[in-house]
């Protein structure tokens, strides 16, 4: 069983920055591939970046040069350091993990909002 708990949302004009924190429970973070996802108002919910076991990353076309995942397998925290932020960016923003036999669990996630 892996618990995630997602923080570091909140209210920021267009062009500032976040950093995302997700922090894992358990002792098999370093086996986990993990990723972030957002879910705007009316929309489906869409990967945003991911990160495999190897620390290869991979990122949605619209925060492809903004956004950047990383992943801290000390302290058990996958980041999302998110800068030049814009409206589009508004979403709720979810942890993903998935382990070797596939089995997913996800995050209660954290709202972002993008607004002046």
């Amino acid at each position: 069983q892996v618990q995630l708990v997602e923080s570091g949302g909140g209210l920021v004009q267009p062009g500032g920055s976040l950093r995302l924190s997700c922090a894992a429970s358990g002792n098999i973070f370093r086996s986990l591939a993990l990723g972030w996802y957002r879910q705007a108002p009316g929309k489906q919910r869409e990967l945003v970046a991911g990160i495999t076991v190897s620390g290869n990353t991979n990122y949605a076309d619209s925060v492809t040069g903004r956004f950047t995942i990383s992943r801290n397998n000390v302290e058990r925290t996958v980041y999302l350091q998110m800068n030049s932020l814009k409206p589009e960016d508004t979403a709720v923003y979810y942890c993903k993990a998935r382990t070797t036999r596939n089995t997913e669990y996800w995050g209660q996630g954290t709202q972002v909002t993008v607004s002046s």
